[in-house]
């Protein structure tokens, strides 16, 4: 029986800027990683996404990042272990009193953009981070791209861990990410995408750029909700996924 988390960024809007379409996503997905106001985000959009995961019975997840409104988050800061950890339990913080507030549990901490990439390779900066998360709460789940230094972390301060795979993204020889900047680093096509994403799952495996066969743990799959057909994706690769004997799960039961 093969059986997956299927992930989602959201709560990505920002004051007077509406991103994403969130609502609607959340009926085929399991977990939501909601922005914690650092690399967007803000508290009505906290607490608005929060409240309507929740009603949908997904699970909630903090979504740490580096604060850089301008950049998403997506441009690497030279930070140091004990600023991330700070910074972490901060955004833990936040998006936790909003979800205890709604009678909710908080269930994992995913972090984005550059502080995902860079703790993915930086033991330093991923141990900093696994600690934060620990020391908040150890029940909580760590996601982490798949077989990295983050998830390295986090099993050895004893976290629960999920490896997380890119259903639109391509990857290195190296099993990396392949970086936004370079060509081809995300997948057009959306047949292409959840082969991808059913390969990886049942097979364990994906095929780099180079054409290189790759070993990959899939716990969690990760979806992006800002795109143009985010919804027509979330729905298609959620009955793909059911249609190859594939179980959708929240990360409560990785």
């Amino acid at each position: 029986m093969f059986q997956v988390d299927l992930n989602c960024d959201m709560g990505e809007s920002f004051g007077a800027y509406d991103l994403g379409n969130d609502e609607a996503v959340l009926n085929f997905i399991t977990s939501a990683n909601i922005a914690c106001g650092f690399h967007a985000g803000d508290p009505s959009v906290m607490n608005k996404t929060a409240a309507l995961a929740l009603d949908k019975g997904v699970a909630v997840g903090a979504h740490v990042g580096f604060q850089d409104l301008v950049g998403f988050g997506r441009r690497n800061m030279d930070i140091s272990p004990r600023e991330a950890y700070d910074i972490t339990v901060y955004q833990i913080g936040a998006l936790y009193g909003f979800v205890k507030a709604q009678g909710g549990k908080l269930n994992h901490v995913k972090p984005h953009g550059a502080m995902y990439n860079m703790a993915a390779k930086d033991r330093n900066l991923s141990e900093a981070i696994a600690e934060a998360v620990y020391k908040v709460e150890p029940e909580l789940i760590l996601f982490g791209l798949s077989g990295s230094e983050l998830i390295k972390a986090g099993k050895r301060i004893g976290l629960k861990v999920a490896n997380e795979v890119f259903a639109d993204r391509t990857y290195t020889d190296e099993g990396a990410l392949t970086p936004r900047k370079e060509k081809n680093a995300l997948i057009q096509n959306t047949d292409e995408a959840i082969n991808q994403v059913i390969r990886m799952v049942r097979e364990g495996k994906v095929t780099s750029l180079n054409g290189k066969e790759v070993d990959i743990k899939a716990d969690t799959i990760c979806i992006h909700g800002d795109g143009r057909n985010a919804l027509v994706f979330a729905e298609n690769i959620n009955d793909k996924l059911k249609r190859n004997g594939i179980t959708i799960k929240s990360g409560n039961s990785i």
